[in-house]
């Protein structure tokens, strides 16, 4: 008998320490800021697209997707992202990273619940061509993150001509005085096989990215966040991005730092240790 193994959506916070200096006493100065990723889980509104396929989320499909559901998805979740890193930062995320949402509609309707209206999120949103209309975006605090400029990277395979997926949004913006890059990732899924090597293509284009990003700055400020469907030990993770729990002494080539508390769990469930 096959066993199943069901994983509920998930958000990540992360608190950032930004050090400033008063110029009077030349004395050190401390800034927290929270920022955040949070997979929607098939955040779809109830009508019919033509151009992707959304059946599922209609009255008529298979989830029965009535306009009481998407409001009560829609209101739990403004909930959740609303109280998010409130015990550190009283006004919340400066930015969100999301995944797995149909539109920009969606977000807008998001962004206006009653737990969310006032802080006035800022939306960066690019239509993706995944062949199940889902795009990753991000929600920022205009008052604590100033976006600058904002692009999309798509998901290419040469060999795959016809394989479409999520697009890689860059957004680069102000936090605190300093310039932050910030990509927002939903990798391939590891539906029907692990189907490691799709994984890895995509982290080949983030790494891309962030390389030009420090030839261009070799102090930039660069934050990789999403779903990516691959634990710190695979290939895509460890190797091609370069990602280990601690950097210190990664000299040869650039190394990023994942967050192991926010990805315990996760690790828990893989039998990894952390």
């Amino acid at each position: 008998m096959m066993k199943k193994t069901y994983f509920r959506s998930f958000c990540i916070l992360f608190i950032f320490v930004v050090q400033t200096h008063i110029s009077v006493a030349q004395q050190k100065k401390y800034q927290v800021y929270a920022a955040a990723f949070y997979n929607l889980e098939n955040l779809f509104d109830t009508e019919k697209d033509t151009l992707i396929n959304d059946e599922e989320f209609t009255a008529e499909g298979g989830n029965r997707w009535t306009a009481e559901k998407y409001r009560r998805k829609q209101l739990n979740m403004a909930k959740v992202i609303s109280r998010l890193g409130k015990k550190y930062c009283p006004a919340g995320p400066a930015f969100v990273g999301l995944c797995e949402l149909e539109n920009r509609k969606v977000l807008e309707d998001l962004t206006q619940q009653p737990s969310l209206v006032s802080l006035g999120y800022g939306i960066v949103h690019y239509d993706s061509p995944d062949r199940r209309g889902v795009d990753v975006a991000l929600l920022y605090n205009p008052s604590l993150f100033k976006v600058k400029d904002s692009k999309v990277f798509a998901y290419k395979v040469d060999h795959l001509p016809e394989y479409r997926t999520r697009d890689i949004l860059l957004v680069t913006g102000e936090l605190a005085g300093e310039e932050m890059h910030v990509l927002v990732n939903h990798w391939p899924s590891r539906y029907g096989g692990k189907s490691s090597e799709l994984r890895e293509h995509a982290a080949s284009i983030v790494r891309s990215v962030v390389d030009s990003l420090y030839a261009q700055d070799s102090l930039a400020k660069v934050v990789i966040m999403g779903d990516l469907n691959d634990d710190p030990v695979d290939k895509s993770v460890r190797i091609v991005l370069n990602a280990k729990k601690n950097t210190a002494g990664s000299r040869k080539r650039r190394t990023f730092q994942y967050h192991v508390a926010a990805l315990r769990p996760w690790c828990r469930l893989a039998g990894l240790s952390g």
